[in-house]
């Protein structure tokens, strides 16, 4: 049934759409990656990117070398206390909207290292907000490209910051070289307690 208002308005191959879908899908179908890996993770990264698997054919193959260019963080691969830091400076410098994978059981929760690994992040979400998480010991390409599609998903269903929907202006970081972390990694003493606390709730339990 034709529709009785745009019926025979426009032209053939004239295209109708809402300003929030149009922003969406140009971002959705031009995704930055930075070229950003920690660990083994990253080798099936880089297979993602190769001609095997492609993912240019998701619009997300221009892998940037610089944060102030990608809007998309894969975190592939361990990530250790003294990187921790690193990685939020990344992530501060990416413009928004930013958008965060999470690439391998090591990302996702600490992984093998998880109760004896007293040097490794017990997964980046408390560095970084993170939007998908792709498990796996390493995971394939296809795993990655499946979350690749489920940012896509997020991004489809954004909508555009309107002028009443603002309840404050976002502070600007001051240039001290140094970035916020969680509180259980503010100070070395604190840092401390906590991975002595890892280390009793990581005992074997007596019999």
């Amino acid at each position: 049934m034709a529709d009785p208002f745009l019926g025979n308005r426009f032209e053939d191959g004239f295209v109708v759409t809402s300003l929030d879908q149009a922003m969406n899908w140009a971002r959705e179908s031009s995704l930055w990656p930075m070229t950003f890996g920690l660990a083994c993770c990253a080798i099936e990264m880089m297979a993602t990117g190769g001609p095997r698997y492609d993912i240019d054919r998701f619009g997300a193959g221009a892998f940037r070398a610089t944060p102030r260019q990608a809007d998309l963080m894969i975190v592939a691969g361990t990530v250790n206390l003294k990187m921790a830091e690193r990685v939020r400076r990344l992530y501060n410098q990416m413009p928004d909207p930013k958008f965060v994978i999470a690439m391998g059981a090591c990302t996702c929760g600490g992984g093998p290292y998880y109760k004896y690994g007293y040097n490794v992040v017990k997964g980046v979400d408390l560095v970084v907000p993170v939007d998908v998480y792709v498990p796996g010991c390493p995971p394939r390409p296809e795993a990655l490209l499946e979350g690749l599609m489920r940012v896509q998903d997020k991004i489809r269903s954004m909508k555009i910051l309107a002028k009443d929907d603002i309840d404050e202006v976002p502070l600007i970081p001051t240039r001290t070289g140094h970035v916020q972390l969680p509180e259980v990694y503010s100070t070395t003493e604190k840092v401390n307690e906590a991975q002595k606390q890892q280390k009793e709730r990581a005992k074997p339990a007596k019999v």
